[in-house]
C-alpha cells in the first residue's frame, strides 16, 4: 500500500496563547484523519516559551499581552489553567454555562414580553408607563427588551464553537473529492530529481532582477516549475525550459474544470469582491479569485487564487450552520452589515456596552435575592427591602 502524504493546514496568529488551543482542536476534530493542523506564530515580544521536545521558541508574551488575555479570552472562554488541564469537564462546563445562559436570556425576554403593557397602565415618575417596575428591576428589563435578543445568540452560537451536537453529514463525498483532485492538479507531489533542468538559481537568474519574496518547487498539472512571488503579491510561473510567465487565469479555470471532472461545474467565474461564503472583515484574503461552483448534492464551491494557484476558500451547504448560526449570529458577519466595516463597528460595539449593562443589572438583581435568602438563613437583619414594582392605574 503507498504511503499517503497528509497534507499540513496551519494556522497564524500573531501572537499564539492559551485560548488558541480550542480553535486547533475544532478545526482538527473536523478534518479528522485528512490532515495536520499547525499552530503558527508571527511575533516580537520579550517573554518566551518552547516545545518540550525541540527546544523552538514557541510563544512569546508580554506583562501587557498577559494582563489583556485575562481581562478578555481567558475569562470569555473560562480559560484558568487548572479548569483547562482538564480538557473534556473544560469543555462540559463552556457547552452547560453557554447553554443554561442562552436559555435564561431567552426566559427573561419571554416575562419581559408578558410583563410589558401597551395600553400604559403603570405609573412611574408621575406619567404613565408600559413597564411594571422602577430602579434596577426597570432597567433590566429595558436592556433586556432591547439587547436581550443578542444575548440569546451570542451565547447559543458561542457553545456551537464547541460543537455540541453531532456534525451534520455530508450528502455525498462528490464536492470533497473534486476539491482533492483540484489540490492536486495545482500542487501535486513533487520529485526533486525533476527540477535538475533548471536549478533554483538558475530560475532566479532568469527572473532579471525582479524582487522575488518566495520561491516554490511546485508541480502543477503534472509539470515541474517554480512559483516565484514578486512585489506587490505578484506571480510568476518559471519551467523547466523557456521564459517566465505569468499565470492565466483562463488556463487556470481550464485546470480545474478537468481536474473535478466526472463531477459536472455548475459555474466557474472571477469575482472582484467578497460574497456570502468568502470574506474578510480586515479584507486581506485575496482579490480578485475564481469561484468554482460544482454541481454536486452538497452545491460544494471553492475559491481559487489566481496569483498563486491555490484554493483559499470552501464552503458546501452541509456546513450552513457553522457559517449562519455560529458565523453569522456571534461575529454579525452578515453581507449586507459586513462590508460596511464602520457600520459592523459601531453595531457590535453598542450590542457589547448593552449587553454589559444587562449583566450588571442582572447581578445586581440577583445579589439581593441572594442576600435575603442568606439573611433568612443566619437570622440577620435583612435592612431595608425595596419593593420595585409597580401596581396598575
Amino acid at each position: 500500500m503507498p504511503h499517503v502524504v497528509k497534507p499540513k493546514i496551519a494556522l497564524i496568529w500573531v501572537q499564539f496563547a492559551a485560548y488558541h488551543v480550542d480553535r486547533c482542536e475544532a478545526v482538527a476534530k473536523r478534518l479528522g484523519e485528512r490532515a495536520d493542523v499547525l499552530a503558527v506564530e508571527v511575533v516580537s515580544s520579550s517573554d518566551d516559551y518552547a516545545w518540550e521536545v525541540s527546544g523552538d521558541v514557541a510563544q512569546y508574551t508580554t506583562r501587557a499581552s498577559r494582563l489583556g488575555a485575562y481581562v478578555g479570552p481567558i475569562t470569555h472562554w473560562l480559560y484558568f489553567t487548572p479548569l483547562r488541564r482538564h480538557g473534556r469537564t473544560w469543555s462540559r462546563l463552556v457547552i452547560w454555562s453557554s447553554g443554561i445562559g442562552a436559555v435564561s436570556a431567552l426566559l427573561g425576554i419571554v416575562v419581559a414580553i408578558w410583563m410589558y403593557s401597551p395600553r400604559k397602565r403603570y405609573r412611574h415618575a408621575g406619567g404613565a408607563t408600559s413597564i411594571p417596575y422602577r430602579g434596577q428591576k426597570r432597567w433590566h428589563t429595558v436592556f433586556g427588551l432591547t439587547f436581550g435578543l443578542g444575548a440569546v445568540t451570542w451565547a447559543f452560537s458561542g457553545m456551537l464553537s464547541l460543537e455540541p451536537f453531532p456534525a451534520a453529514p455530508q450528502r455525498s463525498q462528490e464536492g470533497a473529492e473534486a476539491l482533492q483532485r483540484v489540490q492536486r492538479m495545482l500542487r501535486g507531489s513533487l520529485d526533486l530529481g525533476a527540477f535538475t533542468a533548471r536549478d533554483p538559481r538558475a530560475a532566479l537568474d532568469v527572473l532579471k532582477g525582479a524582487p522575488v519574496k518566495q520561491l516554490e518547487l511546485a508541480t502543477i498539472a503534472g509539470i515541474p516549475v517554480y512559483f516565484a512571488m514578486v512585489g506587490r503579491g505578484d506571480t510568476r510561473i518559471v519551467p523547466m525550459e523557456g521564459e517566465p510567465a505569468e499565470f492565466d487565469g483562463k488556463t487556470l479555470m481550464d485546470l480545474v474544470e478537468r481536474a473535478v471532472a466526472p463531477t459536472a461545474l455548475a459555474e466557474i467565474h472571477v469575482i472582484e469582491q467578497y460574497d456570502r461564503y468568502y470574506l474578510d472583515r480586515r479584507r486581506e484574503r485575496p482579490l480578485p479569485v475564481i469561484l468554482a461552483r460544482l454541481a454536486d448534492p452538497d452545491d460544494t464551491r471553492f475559491y481559487i487564487d489566481p496569483k498563486s494557484a491555490r484554493v483559499v476558500g470552501m464552503y458546501s451547504s452541509s456546513g450552513w450552520m457553522n457559517r449562519w448560526v455560529y458565523h453569522g449570529l456571534h461575529s454579525l458577519d452578515f453581507p449586507w452589515l459586513y462590508k460596511y466595516r464602520l457600520l459592523w463597528d459601531i453595531v457590535v460595539i453598542t450590542f457589547m456596552v448593552g449587553g454589559t449593562a444587562l449583566c450588571v443589572t442582572s447581578l445586581i438583581l440577583a445579589w439581593r435575592v441572594v442576600g435575603r435568602k442568606l439573611a433568612a438563613l443566619t437570622g440577620s437583619p435583612r435592612g431595608v427591602v425595596l419593593d420595585e414594582d409597580l401596581v396598575p392605574q
